[in-house]
């Protein structure tokens, strides 16, 4: 998981949104390698322990570009528009590799454990978030939960999971709180 001081973020219920969550109103999160290894830990996109030595600026990049395409692509779909070019390159990044292999392996304590099979691989990486991505755009039950944050600086995207399907912040404790204070 990421230090809490760094201000990522895995509340949005998908990685690709949990990517959205790293820019925006506090500001850019994504700044170098080290915030981009500790995103790919804390999401979940790698397994816990994933030696990240080749991120790099370039990795950083590549993540910052394939978050501003999720990112339009999800907010045309929301508004009843289309992002043509953005989604052809949505999906073209989806198709670039195949997905990360993980393997099983024995812990210390004996205990089962996730590992890559292979060094981590960016085009691999970030064809998964852009899976996450396609995979939210095309399962219709889960779209129908995706909501805009009501939070008047807020530009994140979440998945309503609660009962009533009433949810209106990425997070009660940040922007609801907000909303509560201005009130």
């Amino acid at each position: 998981m990421a230090a809490p001081d760094e201000g990522l973020r895995f509340d949005c219920g998908r990685i690709c949104l949990d990517l959205l969550a790293t820019s925006g109103p506090p500001g850019e999160l994504l700044t170098g390698p080290g915030q981009l290894r500790s995103w790919l830990t804390g999401s979940g996109t790698v397994p816990p322990d994933t030696a990240l030595d080749g991120v790099n600026g370039r990795w950083v990049a590549r993540f910052r570009g394939l978050r501003e395409v999720v990112r339009r692509v999800l907010h045309a779909e929301l508004s009843g528009g289309e992002a043509v070019i953005d989604l052809d390159l949505l999906n073209a990044t989806a198709a670039a590799a195949g997905p990360p292999a993980v393997e099983a392996v024995r812990g210390p304590d004996g205990a089962l454990a996730p590992r890559l099979a292979r060094p981590a691989d960016r085009a691999a990486l970030l064809a998964a978030v852009a899976r996450d991505a396609v995979d939210l755009l095309t399962d219709h039950a889960t779209r129908d939960r995706l909501r805009r944050c009501e939070g008047a600086r807020c530009r994140l995207l979440f998945l309503d999971t609660s009962r009533g399907r009433r949810r209106r912040w990425c997070s009660s404790g940040v922007c609801g709180n907000r909303e509560r204070v201005a009130r």
